[in-house]
């Protein structure tokens, strides 16, 4: 005998569909100059992926930009200050 009742719920409580919320976040792309191999793209990487609320970097070495997906809005100034100490140049968003 199944504990499953006919609409698909489990009689004895445990196995209970749970919902999950899941965030997509905010994916913001910005123009960075001085990129050129894939040291640039690990380091930026690296370096944007340690902030609190990135969820996913994407560097794009022949386009010369970098896609970041954060929790929340991603904050700008703080985005260009690690940037800039990697060495490189965050110009502004992309249009």
């Amino acid at each position: 005998m199944s504990c499953c009742t006919p609409d698909g719920t489990c009689s004895t409580g445990t196995g209970a569909a749970v919902a999950t919320e899941v965030s997509t976040g905010a994916t913001t792309v910005y123009d960075v100059a001085g990129m050129t191999c894939g040291h640039c793209r690990a380091t930026l990487t690296r370096e944007i992926g340690a902030l609190d609320g990135v969820l996913a970097v994407d560097v794009d070495l022949e386009a010369g930009r970098v896609t970041v997906t954060t929790s929340g809005e991603p904050d700008d100034a703080l985005l260009a200050r690690v940037v800039d100490d990697a060495g490189y140049e965050l110009t502004g968003r992309a249009a």
